[in-house]
C-alpha cells in the first residue's frame, strides 16, 4: 500500500498547476467555460429555442435566455426521462440526480451528463484530493481506504434504459474500478437502499479496515461512528482506525458538530475540509486553513452568475457576472452547465470573503429563511448564534431547525427554536440568551426588532428527546443520502410536524 500511497500522491500533485491557472486567471476561464457551452448546445432544441448560434456575448446571453427556476426546465426534464433527447445538451443523458431539497416534498430529477460527471463531480472530488496532498504532501491518505456514506439509486419507471438517484449514489456507481478498490465497505453495501440496514452494515464490516478517511454529511456520519462505537466497546473512533487523517463534508454546516467530533476522533492531527457538492454540480472546496469558506472552482463546465439580494424577489432579476461580485454582499447562484442547466438557480446563497482568488462561504437558502416580522434571519445567522451559544455554554447539538410564532391577539411574535442535544448546556438560561445577544449582536434587523421587545419577543428553546429528527426524518421517507433537516423556514409546516409526531408518541394507545 506504500507504493500505491506514493503513486497517488504524486498524480494528485500534477492538478495543482490547472488549479492555480484559474486562481489567477479567472475571467478568462470563465469566458472559456462559457463559449464552450453554448457552442455545444447550439444545435439542442434550447439552444435553438433562444438562438445559441449567434450569442457571442454574456450580455446577449442575459437578454434572450431568462433566469429559470426547476419549475421552468421541468417540461423539459420530464420528456428527457421518457427518453428524448437533445433537448438541453447534445450528448446522451441516462442519469438523473434526485433531490428533494430542503423547502419542498415534492423530488426534483436533475440532469447528469457523462461531461458533468467527468469534468464536475469526478473532477472535485480528485481536486479535494489534490489540494490536500498538496498541503500535505506525507500524507498516508492511499495507504488504508474510505468510507463514502451515499445515497441510492434505482431504474427510472418511465424509461427502464435510465436511473435516478441521490447524486452520492450516481457518482460511486460510475467511478472506475480502481476507485472501488480504495473503498470500503464495497458498493453492493455502499448503494443498499436500506439506509438503517446499511449504517449496520457499514459499522460492522469497516471496523477490522485501516480507514484512513471519511466523506459525508455530519449528521449522518455521526449515526455512523456512534455505531461503531458500539459495536466495537471502544472510546473513539481513533482507537477504531488509528491512521484516520481526513474527514470531507458537506450539506450542513459543519461548527455546530466540530466539537461532536473532536470527542468522536480525538487526535490533534484529524483534518476537516469542507466541500459544496450538490446534485447539480461540484462548486467549491476548502483550500485553506479557515473554516467554512472555500474557493469556487472555476474550470468544471459551470458558468456562474450572481443575483444580488435586493433582487431576490424579483421575476425577472438582474444578475451580474463573476468579475463584478464585491466581498461580504450575499448573492443567489445561477449556473449554466454541462448538464444541461442554463441561467438555473439552484437555491442556494453565497457571500464571497475573496475576489483573489474567489473564495466564498455559504450563507443559505433563497427559500431557506425567517423574515415573518422585518428580521431577515437566515442560516448562516442561525448557524452562527447556534455555535456561539454552545461554545459558552459547553453545550452540543446534534440538530436543529426554527420557524417563527406569529402575533396573536395581545401577544407579539417570536421565534421558536426546536433543539435536539447530544451534550445539554450547563447553563441553560446563558445558552437561550447568548443565542438571543449574537442574533442580535450580527443582525441589525433582528435587533431593532428585538429593541424593548417592540416586534420580537425573547426566543424560546424546546428541548426535543433524543433520536428525534431521526425519527422525522424516517417518517418522512429522508434518511440518509443528502437529506438535511431544513434549518430555517419562514412558516411553522416543519414545526408543527415534528411536535405532532412528539404528542403522537406521548398519547397512550386504547
Amino acid at each position: 500500500m506504500e507504493i500505491l500511497n506514493s503513486f497517488f500522491n504524486w498524480i494528485m500533485s500534477k492538478r495543482i498547476t490547472q488549479i492555480q491557472e484559474f486562481m489567477d486567471n479567472p475571467h478568462e476561464v470563465q469566458e472559456n467555460i462559457f463559449d464552450y457551452l453554448i457552442g455545444m448546445a447550439r444545435h439542442t432544441e434550447w439552444g435553438k429555442k433562444y438562438g445559441y448560434s449567434d450569442i457571442s456575448s454574456y450580455e446577449q446571453f442575459k437578454e434572450r435566455v431568462p433566469v429559470s427556476s426547476y419549475e421552468q426546465f421541468f417540461p423539459y426534464i420530464e420528456r428527457m426521462m421518457h427518453g428524448e433527447q437533445q433537448l438541453l445538451w447534445p450528448t446522451k443523458v441516462k442519469w438523473f440526480a434526485k433531490s428533494s431539497g430542503t423547502t419542498n416534498a415534492r423530488s426534483k430529477f436533475i440532469p447528469v451528463t457523462d461531461e458533468s460527471l467527468e469534468e464536475c463531480h469526478f473532477k472535485g472530488g480528485k481536486d479535494l484530493v489534490s489540494l490536500y496532498v498538496n498541503k500535505k504532501p506525507d500524507t498516508k491518505l492511499f495507504a488504508g481506504k474510505t468510507i463514502g456514506i451515499g445515497g441510492t439509486y434505482q431504474k427510472n419507471e418511465l424509461n427502464p434504459k435510465m436511473y435516478y438517484g441521490d447524486v452520492s449514489a450516481i457518482i460511486m456507481k460510475n467511478l472506475p474500478i480502481w476507485a472501488e478498490y480504495m473503498r470500503a465497505p464495497g458498493i453492493e453495501v455502499a448503494l443498499m437502499d436500506n439506509w438503517e440496514e446499511k449504517i449496520e452494515k457499514m459499522a460492522r464490516l469497516t471496523t477490522e479496515e485501516d480507514i484512513t478517511n471519511i466523506s459525508g454529511v455530519p449528521t449522518w456520519t455521526i449515526v455512523l461512528l456512534e455505531r461503531i462505537l458500539e459495536i466495537t466497546g471502544k472510546d473513539n473512533i481513533a482507537e477504531v482506525w488509528p491512521n484516520i487523517e481526513l474527514f470531507s463534508h458537506g450539506a450542513v454546516a459543519f461548527d455546530p458538530y466540530r466539537e461532536t467530533f473532536k470527542k468522536l476522533i480525538p487526535k490533534e492531527d484529524m483534518n476537516y475540509l469542507e466541500i459544496y457538492n450538490a446534485s447539480e454540480g461540484f462548486f467549491g472546496m476548502q483550500d485553506t486553513d479557515k473554516p467554512n469558506e472555500m474557493l469556487l472552482m472555476l474550470d468544471y463546465g459551470v458558468f456562474y452568475e450572481f443575483i444580488p439580494s435586493s433582487e431576490f424577489d424579483k421575476e425577472y432579476p438582474n444578475t451580474i457576472g463573476l468579475a463584478d461580485v464585491k466581498v461580504g454582499e450575499n448573492y443567489a447562484v445561477v449556473i449554466s452547465t454541462n448538464a444541461g442547466l442554463w441561467r438555473y438557480k439552484i437555491g442556494d446563497t453565497i457571500r464571497f470573503t475573496s475576489t483573489s482568488p474567489y473564495r466564498f462561504k455559504i450563507s443559505g437558502r433563497t427559500k431557506h429563511f425567517i423574515n415573518a416580522f422585518g428580521e431577515e434571519v437566515i442560516v448562516e445567522n442561525a448557524e452562527e448564534a447556534l455555535t456561539e451559544a454552545c461554545k459558552v455554554s459547553g453545550a452540543e447539538v446534534v440538530n436543529f431547525t426554527v420557524a417563527p410564532v406569529y402575533l396573536e391577539t395581545g401577544k407579539k411574535g417570536g421565534h421558536q427554536w426546536l433543539i435536539e442535544f447530544e451534550k445539554l448546556p450547563d447553563n441553560k438560561e446563558l445558552f437561550r440568551n447568548t443565542l438571543d445577544e449574537t442574533l442580535r449582536k450580527i443582525n441589525s434587523d433582528y435587533d431593532a426588532k428585538r429593541a424593548h421587545d417592540l416586534a420580537l419577543v425573547m426566543l424560546e428553546v424546546v428541548e426535543l428527546p433524543k433520536n428525534t429528527f431521526y425519527d422525522w426524518m424516517k417518517r418522512r421517507g429522508k434518511l440518509g443520502g443528502q437529506h438535511k433537516v431544513p434549518r430555517l423556514s419562514n412558516n411553522r409546516e416543519y414545526v408543527e410536524d415534528i411536535l405532532l409526531m412528539l404528542s403522537e408518541s406521548r398519547t397512550p394507545t386504547p
